[in-house]
């Protein structure tokens, strides 16, 4: 495979030269470019900047990792786009792969799997970190996820697994006390859940919460 010509965009300069050093320790990659946020990336490819991928964080000023996605796939749409974040909530990697991403990596990584996830996006693949794989996988097999709309509720939504399973047991009826004995939690820290549920449905109280659950897929009807 010829040298991976890559334009690195990372807005903590420590970080950024850190992955181009190991990016360059390694023959099979260059970095052509580097840019702080989204505007700095695509003024380079304007300049005529022509990476094989984009590797990019998301959370950015300016102009973020997502939005610089969007625009490179309708400026540039042989430019491979690669993430490199911190973030691994399962809405970023959705809406990425959505947009035309090649691949979301965790910054947690180790060496030889960034290398290889952008090797293998490089020869036209597409790749996840393993981590988030994982985690993909627990949610779409958990038995509350028995249709699409459950799925996509919970990723509109940004519901973490502990507030799901605080949803389920709301639903067989259980008080808060009773949550916080079963799943190992003080009581405050399960009313914190419950209110989290509140807020991201949108709903005045339990009732409506529960109903809203198995009205959307979040919950199996018996």
């Amino acid at each position: 495979m010829n040298t991976v010509k890559i334009l690195l965009v990372e807005d903590h300069m420590v970080v950024r030269n850190g992955i181009k050093l190991l990016l360059e320790s390694h023959g099979e990659f260059k970095v052509i470019g580097e840019a702080s946020d989204g505007t700095e990336a695509l003024a380079q490819l304007a300049d005529g900047v022509v990476p094989d991928i984009v590797l990019t964080d998301v959370s950015m000023e300016l102009m973020d990792g997502m939005e610089l996605l969007k625009n490179i796939r309708q400026k540039y749409p042989f430019v491979k786009v690669v993430i490199l974040s911190m973030l691994s909530q399962i809405r970023y990697v959705v809406e990425g792969f959505k947009n035309g991403l090649s691949g979301y990596l965790l910054k947690n990584i180790d060496y030889n799997e960034l290398l290889f996830g952008l090797k293998h996006v490089a020869e036209g693949g597409r790749y996840i970190s393993e981590e988030i794989s994982l985690a993909l996988l627990e949610q779409v097999s958990s038995h509350r996820l028995d249709n699409d709309d459950g799925v996509n509720i919970i990723l509109e939504l940004d519901l973490n697994e502990r507030e799901l399973e605080v949803l389920e047991l709301i639903a067989d009826g259980l008080t808060n006390l009773e949550i916080a004995d079963k799943i190992f939690l003080s009581k405050r820290t399960v009313e914190g859940y419950r209110q989290n549920l509140l807020d991201k449905t949108k709903v005045k109280n339990t009732a409506e919460l529960v109903k809203f659950a198995f009205q959307h897929g979040l919950l199996k009807k018996s």
